[in-house]
């Protein structure tokens, strides 16, 4: 059987992972009026023990947001709808880089962020908290139609590691331990929201956000499905491909899911695994165009596998996101041509998932203050790169929201006034 991209389906391969009037239900109260703001967000005036935020959202943006708040002393209540990094914060593949948003927008939020994990690997014992890790990672070619010849070695050193025994060739470094790393994301948000919980207060709230309450144009409660109302004096709202749903937010700009699938396997020889990413550039058998599948091993022992990608409507609920079969199984194939470790009766699939990354227009996410609305912030649309740029978001946040300006990077390229009106209300 030759294996082939399913039609409208193609791997992740993102240019850069390569060197009450916001919500459906409106309130009588509020305001239909959008306006660029002309000055900069407004530091609170209150002291920061007396400070309320709402969190909405428990991924790992809403939850480094939570986290470095209540560690600035403001008293912070986390809202989700389902369970902590139940969707693509703990679905992904957990890779961070220093470098490779260089060059572009995102490149200092992005180094703030790798530090910052590092900072924070070393107060929380990441190592063994969330397998925090540096590794090195390498840039593959794997044709599938040469699956009978061995992996191809450089003169001296050999560049593939050991369990690389399918056709792989063409090694090339494109990361070092001293510029990339990982963690497991899923472990990573619930280790952080555990300390923000147990550490610095915080409270987490499972329900769904049905309105945003809006007086004077400023936010100063979330109202729950079933009537709770949470006073604040500041919200911000973190849910990734879920601010789409947001009627406000889709006046300003749109966020959209890329549904991207994953397998996650255990091998028999979990220590025969070294810690080398593996970045591949796939050539099904026969014709077929390029894929690009990235496989993460993990010091859990389990090797993740990731790339089928398309657009798709987002759910309401994450609990009811499914994944293609039809792409899960194209991840077995290259999982077994790459590695005869990872192949059927040598690895134990132990997830077949699917997830929703959330993606805006111009590729940038976005984090800022809403136009016309004080107190109301957004993070939301960090594609692919949300789980390195989580940390730096939310200490950025913090300072935004608590101080009126970031010091740890410079948000004003990322904020929602850039968008512009898209339409009328």
């Amino acid at each position: 059987m030759r294996l082939t991209s399913p039609p409208s389906l193609t791997l992740i391969s993102p240019p850069s992972r390569r060197p009450i009037q916001f919500l459906r239900r409106p309130s009588p109260n509020t305001t239909n009026t959008i306006r660029c703001p002309s000055s900069p967000p407004h530091a609170m005036d209150q002291p920061d023990s007396n400070r309320r935020v709402v969190v909405c959202g428990g991924g790992v943006i809403g939850v480094c947001t939570a986290y470095f708040l209540a560690k600035k002393g403001v008293s912070v209540t986390l809202i989700e709808k389902s369970s902590i990094a139940c969707a693509a914060s703990g679905k992904a593949g957990g890779f961070l880089a220093l470098d490779w948003c260089d060059g572009g927008p995102v490149g200092p939020l992005a180094r703030a962020s790798f530090n910052l994990h590092r900072t924070l690997a070393q107060e929380l014992d990441g190592a063994q908290s969330y397998g925090y890790r540096p590794l090195t990672t390498l840039s593959l070619t794997v044709a599938e139609s040469e699956s009978d010849n061995p992996p191809e070695s450089s003169s001296g050193e050999k560049k593939i590691p050991n369990w690389v025994d399918g056709p792989a060739r063409a090694p090339r470094t494109i990361g070092t331990t001293e510029t990339t790393a990982q963690v497991h994301p899923q472990l990573f948000t619930r280790t952080l929201v555990t300390k923000a919980v147990e550490g610095y207060g915080v409270e987490v709230v499972i329900g769904k956000v049905e309105a945003v309450a809006v007086e004077d144009g400023r936010a100063n409660s979330v109202v729950l499905e079933g009537g709770r109302v949470i006073e604040s004096d500041a919200v911000v709202l973190a849910l990734g491909p879920w601010c789409g749903k947001f009627e406000m937010l889709q006046s300003i700009f749109r966020v959209y899911g890329l549904r991207a699938h994953s397998i996650v396997l255990e091998p028999k020889r979990p220590d025969a695994i070294t810690p080398h990413a593996l970045f591949l550039s796939y050539l099904p058998g026969g014709v077929g165009k390029p894929m690009d599948p990235e496989v993460y091993p993990r010091p859990t022992g389990e090797v993740y596998v990731c790339g089928m990608s398309s657009e798709v409507e987002v759910p309401d609920d994450p609990e009811q996101i499914t994944g293609d079969l039809e792409s899960i199984r194209v991840l077995k194939r290259v999982a077994k041509t790459v590695s005869s470790h990872l192949a059927e009766g040598e690895a134990t699939v132990k997830a077949e998932q699917a997830c929703f990354l959330p993606c805006t227009d111009d590729s940038l996410p976005v984090i800022g203050e809403i136009p016309g609305v004080k107190g109301c912030f957004v993070a939301t649309g960090h594609s692919c790169w949300g789980i390195l740029n989580g940390p730096a978001t939310g200490a950025a946040m913090a300072e935004l929201v608590v101080d009126g300006e970031s010091s740890i990077v410079d948000l004003s390229r990322f904020s929602p006034a850039r968008f512009g009106r898209r339409r009328k209300m």
